[in-house]
């Protein structure tokens, strides 16, 4: 596969990493038309490498914190996600390897984040606390090694349980998944490194900068935005998603 194929796939990663679009799915099924040399599961999450490194360069400032123990909060939020997530994510993708949910799960997302549209709308809120919403969200985004099932989707629908504003629920969302995906990064750099040769690079560099641009540009949209309308949004993207899908499925 040339250079500008190994450059799409990063610029994908790098856009459907932060919108509930399963990122993993989007780049196997892109990689495996493209004709990628590598195992395009392999590739797709050697290309989280890239987004990886956007969210602590675009969050930088706050894992300055995390590492000066200076934002406790923020590091026991961290700790309970990861602490849950990994151990579910491990188990689940183990007995997952060959499911094929992905439309289902991703409209399983959408109604979720409909749901949270519905009730932001209404101003209802559950008001549950830092603790417990790490918890859920731990816990959703270890069900994201589901094959379909979108991390960022689903720990916004859970995050959003509580009362935090929409740009926190993002900042949130995208900080938790940073030790999960170095784990998984960390895995394929120890038994899979040899697929990965110096033609895959340009594609982690792709992916690095469209992260980095995806999440200035959802921030910013955040932060000016109704979170109902943001939610009401992101769930329809959700619902594109699984249509686009199933229509691949069933073409």
């Amino acid at each position: 596969m040339d250079t500008i194929n190994y450059l799409i796939l990063g610029l994908l990663q790098g856009i459907f990493e932060w919108i509930p679009i399963s990122s993993e799915g989007t780049v196997a099924l892109a990689a495996k038309y493209l004709g990628a040399a590598q195992n395009p599961v392999d590739l797709a999450l050697f290309l989280h490498g890239g987004t990886l490194l956007a969210a602590l360069w675009y969050y930088r400032r706050d894992w300055e914190n995390v590492l000066r123990l200076k934002d406790r909060p923020l590091i026991r939020f961290l700790i309970i996600t990861t602490a849950i997530s990994l151990p579910i994510g491990f188990f689940v993708s183990r007995a997952a390897a060959q499911a094929a949910m992905g439309a289902g799960l991703l409209l399983l997302t959408g109604a979720g984040l409909l749901f949270t549209a519905w009730f932001q709308a209404k101003k209802i809120n559950l008001n549950l606390g830092q603790n417990k919403l790490a918890a859920i969200a731990g816990i959703l985004q270890g069900l994201a090694a589901l094959p379909g099932f979108s991390r960022s989707g689903s720990t916004i629908f859970g995050l959003s349980l509580g009362n935090l504003p929409p740009a926190q629920v993002l900042r949130l969302s995208y900080l938790m998944s940073v030790p999960a995906v170095a784990a998984s990064t960390a895995y394929l750099a120890l038994f899979e490194a040899e697929q990965f040769t110096l033609a895959v690079w340009p594609a982690l560099a792709a992916s690095f900068a469209a992260g980095i641009l995806t999440l200035d540009l959802l921030t910013k949209f955040a932060e000016k935005i109704n979170f109902a309308k943001f939610a009401l949004a992101f769930a329809l993207l959700c619902f594109a998603g699984a249509a686009l899908e199933f229509a691949v499925a069933v073409f």
